[in-house]
């Protein structure tokens, strides 16, 4: 049999060999979620015989296209995704099939949120990671959007009964699949690494969370976007209400849902959420989900997973508008904002007056930390830390108080060169150093200090993946987190560990209840503003 011939569960399949990596893309690990399959949990797929080829990806969810797009084409490649309904497939690179060796998997989520991305982008090519680390590259696509995340469950009878987190649900199969067919690709059932970034990292948190994925994997990797809450019900229904009715299906004619075009549901799904970011979510149904991730606090069924969790210097420069850009704040401390912010986001002054602090001496924290930044610098400091670095530090505290399973916190502060340097240590800047994929340097630049920080980044997260600690001999000694010392890895050309980095700025964000996008897609919300 030839080597890049792989027998699963479901049937053979044929892989390319490619710079001395098996790639196996475009691998059906579902069946199609279109016609009668819409909207329920997914199914398992029909054996076939012969042999599959599995050399080109497969289908993305359907889709609007969005800021992932240019992301994802950062990686070099600008191939064009199909998209339709037959999207359950995913993707794996490694060193060696069926020698009887078990290495260590790591199972990519990818970004996006719950609407947008593809485990297929060029930005999450697995080869440099698998050569790399000696380990199997998983990456996967599933539902999005309202395919995903249309919660019918308590208005549509039995029938969709469990209807709810579909896309959650596909991440389960697919991990299912992973368990039961990931020898044959020389990897370790046992011993599975989630890790994500963005939506990724929300999703990594609700697999934590969620009793179907419990035993499925054994550490786990948030980049960029902690999963504290996700949707209430009543939200959740107030939102399926508001779509059956733009679509004109009503509770009696439900049957029509299988029959609509995927533009129509797209279209309509935009429509009711034009005013909410990232507008789907999971669901906390009580069933598939049964509690929100990490709030109050950290999941009983994943104590014992190890959890890496931590963010980016300067996340929220990806966001900001050019407009904003030349937005001037010194005329109103953290009061002005320009109209075209991505997120249409409140202001830190909001949420200090939610909190009763005053937003003159807020602003002045940042100000006496970071006397060189302009007034935007200084706003994108505050934005990031209320979107990401504060949730972070939240959740990787209510990990540590289970202590069950240590929790590792780090900060990406290396700044890309590109764009004159403006978007310096911004959202997703990470995820090239982490694949080891930095040669295109679309995003990174290239250059001697770039490929230093792969190599630490990628074979950290390797050492993770391995044994549940993120040591390696290049970098200094990583220490967990804890509420007391606060030991946090700093990524940069020099890598270094600090206790409590910007100490004074968390301070300031104690009680001011940091930004919950979950919570924004309750439509109540006055003109669907995050406040």
């Amino acid at each position: 049999m030839e080597n890049n011939i792989v027998e699963i569960v479901s049937g053979k399949i044929r892989g390319s060999f490619v710079n001395s990596i098996y790639a196996f893309k475009g691998i059906q690990y579902g069946r199609a979620t279109g016609n009668r399959n819409r909207f329920h949990q997914p199914v398992k797929p029909e054996p076939w015989t012969g042999i599959r080829d599995a050399l080109a990806y497969g289908a993305r969810s359907p889709q609007r296209a969005g800021i992932m797009d240019r992301l994802a084409a950062s990686g070099g490649k600008t191939v064009k995704e199909m998209q339709n309904e037959d999207c359950l497939v995913l993707n794996v690179w490694t060193p060696v099939v069926k020698n009887g060796r078990k290495r260590p998997v790591m199972f990519w989520c990818h970004g996006g949120g719950f609407t947008m991305g593809s485990g297929s982008a060029s930005i999450y090519d697995g080869t440099n990671l698998a050569r790399r680390g000696d380990v199997v590259v998983v990456t996967v696509n599933h539902r999005l959007g309202p395919f995903g995340y249309l919660y019918l469950g308590d208005i549509a009878g039995e029938e969709f009964a469990m209807s709810s987190n579909a896309g959650m649900q596909d991440i389960v199969m697919a991990l299912e699949w992973v368990r039961d067919n990931i020898t044959s690709f020389g990897g370790d059932p046992n011993n599975v690494t989630l890790f994500g970034e963005s939506g990724g990292g929300y999703k990594v948190s609700v697999l934590m969370a969620m009793p179907a994925a419990t035993g499925l994997f054994h550490r786990a990797i948030v980049e960029s976007e902690p999963g504290w809450r996700m949707m209430p019900k009543e939200i959740a229904n107030e939102q399926a209400n508001k779509l059956l009715k733009e679509l004109g299906v009503s509770i009696a004619n439900l049957g029509k849902l299988y029959s609509l075009s995927v533009e129509q549901i797209l279209d309509a799904g935009r429509k009711i959420n034009r005013n909410i970011p990232f507008g789907w979510w999971p669901v906390v149904d009580g069933k598939v989900l049964p509690w929100h991730p990490f709030d109050p606090v950290a999941p009983d069924i994943s104590s014992n997973i190890p959890l890496i969790i931590g963010t980016n210097k300067d996340e929220a420069t990806l966001f900001l508008s050019a407009e904003y850009r030349r937005s001037r704040l010194s005329d109103g401390p953290a009061a002005k904002i320009a109209r075209n912010i991505w997120f249409h986001m409140a202001t830190p002054k909001i949420a200090c007056r939610i909190a009763g602090k005053s937003a003159k001496s807020f602003l002045a924290t940042y100000q006496e930390g970071r006397p060189q930044s302009s007034d935007s610098e200084l706003f994108s400091a505050m934005m990031t830390d209320w979107m990401m670095r504060i949730p972070s530090i939240i959740q990787a505290e209510r990990k540590y108080a289970q202590h069950s399973a240590p929790v590792f916190m780090y900060l990406f502060s290396w700044e890309t060169p590109i764009l004159n340097g403006r978007l310096k240590a911004t959202h997703g800047l990470e995820i090239p150093f982490v694949f080891d994929n930095i040669g295109s340097g679309l995003l990174t630049g290239t250059g001697q200090t770039q490929s230093d920080l792969s190599r630490n980044m990628s074979e950290t997260w390797i050492s993770f993946a391995r044994s549940g600690v993120p040591n390696y001999a290049s970098i200094p000694n990583w220490p967990p987190y804890t509420p007391g010392e606060r030991a946090t890895m700093i990524f940069d050309q020099q890598c270094r560990v600090e206790k409590d980095p910007f100490k004074s700025e968390r301070i300031a964000w104690n009680g001011i209840e940091p930004l919950d996008l979950a919570k924004a897609g309750d439509t109540r919300n006055r003109k669907g503003r995050l406040v």
